[in-house]
């Protein structure tokens, strides 16, 4: 039998975007293609609804492999990233323990606090350097000290060739966490100088920090952590090499530690724009070794999307973002385990958060593909996308008297980013982003109070908060302050959803409005619909109801709303559910609160806090 060798898609005839774009705006039936497909990020770009091969075909992000110039596909030849818990421990002692038990279950690179560089030996006993990588944070003044006792640790283990990890030296913690004053870049310098003098028998051992993951945890756009990670890298290179240091030494002992959220494309795309970009900015330096243009990154994913409420959607959340970060082919990744907003991370939070890493690995094989988003025409436009946006600010914060460190310094950085913080919040409030289990569908009938154990910071930079410190408010924060009042108060309020006409709208807006008011953890009771607005009435008074909804259809409000207002005379507060054409007309007769989709919900549960909560 002949083979056949016919190609299914040449049975069809080829279409145009032009084609593609006419057929659209005819289903669109009038409504304006840009506003109603095209979206706007933060990052000040539009996204288009469809990519095709031309709209890569001037681009340059394809024409390098894995392993190559500029790594935009990745600085290695596989995609086998690290899985690194951080330890959370009271004493040394308990976290050598913990980190050996851990090490039995997948666990490739350990991260620890360290208190006193005394400490440095106890956290490593019987760990295998040669093989697990490690990752100790500390305060700034106490580096070097760190820094000596791991390097003494790694020689004696006959580990010096083999050994990758990192001492975390971070100047800028204190002005950025809490806006305290006195960051002196000499000091810096000099410091880092000490470090790179004391690590430089270990090849592998990395020691200047570039922890952009404080700015995207504290609210920063993806493209703000981009441009401001480059300039933060850019910053050590050009101080250290106008100390005289080789740029190859410099470039080689910096790590990014990076965010990762749960904007899933856009986050691929930051990660191959940094490598991208920062071998470019390295090259400028003239190293005598391409090593030293390749970017190393730990992602973790976000705290700023984590909440309280419905704490098991972090899992969700944090599971994309890892996703996002293996694809994305970054060294190390830290899940961050999903009860964290509340308490210090249990055994079971723990496991599941090494998991979620593991089903990637052993389920979906992602370490055995490298750069799978490569040539993906969306992603490809993407990664140029926001390479331009962090490219700006890279060379706006360069152009800035004294660079990134400066910028630090007069507070520039913190303001900017608690600027993108406010106008994310806002956008939590109106719901334009989405925070499920929080700002949508609700567990209306859950309590979080008892359930909380930590608050504030534990770091060892002090918890005062400066003019200049980042809000680091995680975006569900003003929420859950609603729903604890709710939980505080004497009396839980109750809404009562008085439906009744259009079955459909009625049904709908009950829907929305049980969403809206669950917001703030009230008591919902809802109902299958009434003949007249005065049985609802009764119904609702009968039950003790504090806020009573009417959901019906725009056509019928006009009729019903002012009826149902007089009846109800006061004795509970009235609401609309929806915005009528008869709105001015409603609230000419007395009626002030509408809820619909262009509300503010946090100002307005707000205000019914405030109404309800203090009678």
């Amino acid at each position: 039998m002949a083979e056949n060798k016919e190609k299914l898609f040449d049975q069809f005839p080829e279409t145009s975007y032009q084609e593609w774009r006419a057929k659209v705006e005819v289903d669109l039936k009038g409504a304006d293609f840009d506003k109603k497909l095209v979206w706007r990020t933060n990052e000040g770009f539009n996204v288009q609804p469809v990519y095709r091969a031309e709209d890569i075909a001037g681009l340059h992000t394809t024409e390098s492999l894995p392993g190559q110039y500029p790594f935009i596909r990745g600085t290695r030849t596989d995609n086998d990233w690290l899985t690194r818990q951080n330890i959370v421990a009271a004493t040394a002692a308990e976290a050598n323990e913990k980190a050996l038990d851990v090490l039995t279950k997948g666990v490739t690179s350990l991260g620890f606090k360290v208190a006193d560089a005394a400490d440095v030996a106890t956290l490593l006993k019987g760990i295998d350097l040669t093989k697990i990588e490690i990752n100790l944070n500390c305060c700034p003044s106490k580096a070097v000290a760190v820094a000596e006792a791991l390097v003494k640790a790694v020689k004696e283990a006959g580990a010096a060739d083999t050994f990758r990890g990192s001492v975390a030296y971070n100047p800028l913690r204190r002005q950025l966490m809490h806006g305290v004053e006195g960051f002196d870049k000499a000091e810096a310098v000099a410091e880092a100088c000490r470090l790179l003098d004391t690590v430089a028998d270990i090849k592998g051992l990395r020691c200047l920090s570039v922890d952009s993951e404080i700015l995207a945890n504290g609210g920063a756009f993806i493209y703000q952590e981009l441009g401001y990670a480059l300039a933060w890298g850019a910053a050590w290179l050009t101080a250290l090499t106008d100390a005289g240091r080789d740029a190859t030494e410099v470039a080689c002992r910096i790590k990014f530690n990076m965010c990762v959220s749960s904007n899933f494309f856009m986050e691929i795309a930051k990660f191959r724009a940094a490598r991208m970009l920062w071998a470019q900015i390295v090259a400028q330096y003239k190293p005598s070794c391409e090593c030293a243009e390749k970017m190393m990154v730990c992602a973790s994913t976000s705290r700023f999307n984590q909440t309280i409420y419905d704490a098991h959607v972090n899992l969700l959340r944090s599971q994309t973002e890892t996703f996002s970060a293996c694809v994305a082919g970054v060294d190390s990744i830290v899940t961050t385990p999903f009860d964290v907003p509340y308490k210090a991370p249990d055994a079971f939070s723990e496991r599941i958060a090494r998991n979620q890493q593991f089903l990637l690995k052993e389920e979906s094989h992602m370490d055995k593909v490298v750069d799978p988003a490569g040539g993906s025409y969306y992603v490809e436009t993407l990664t140029v996308a926001i390479a331009n946006e962090g490219w700006k600010l890279f060379l706006a914060t360069e152009e800035e008297d004294g660079g990134f460190f400066g910028a630090v310094a007069r507070g520039e950085v913190q303001k900017a980013v608690n600027e993108s913080c406010e106008k994310r919040h806002t956008d939590v409030a109106r719901r334009k982003e989405i925070l499920l289990g929080t700002n949508q569908y609700p567990n209306i009938n859950e309590t979080a109070a008892q359930k909380i154990e930590t608050t504030g910071c534990k770091c060892c930079c002090g918890t005062e908060k400066g003019p200049n410190a980042l809000s680091m408010k995680r975006a569900a924060t003003d929420f859950e302050a609603l729903r604890l009042a709710t939980e505080a108060a004497a009396k839980r309020p109750k809404v009562f959803m008085l439906t009744i006409g259009n079955l459909a709208m009625r049904l709908a807006r009950a829907q929305f409005s049980t969403n809206f008011f669950g917001c703030a953890g009230y008591e919902i009771i809802d109902n299958l619909g009434f003949k007249t607005v005065e049985e609802g009435v009764d119904a609702a008074l009968a039950q003790g109801a504090d806020v009573v909804v009417l959901c019906s259809s725009d056509d019928e409000y006009a009729e019903l709303a002012p009826a149902a207002f007089k009846y109800l005379d006061g004795r509970a507060e009235f609401v609309v559910a929806g915005a009528p054409a008869c709105t001015d007309e409603l609230k000419a007769a007395g009626i002030k609160d509408f809820v619909h989709v262009r509300c503010n919900v946090l100002d307005t549960l707000r205000d019914f806090n405030n109404r309800l909560l203090n009678k």
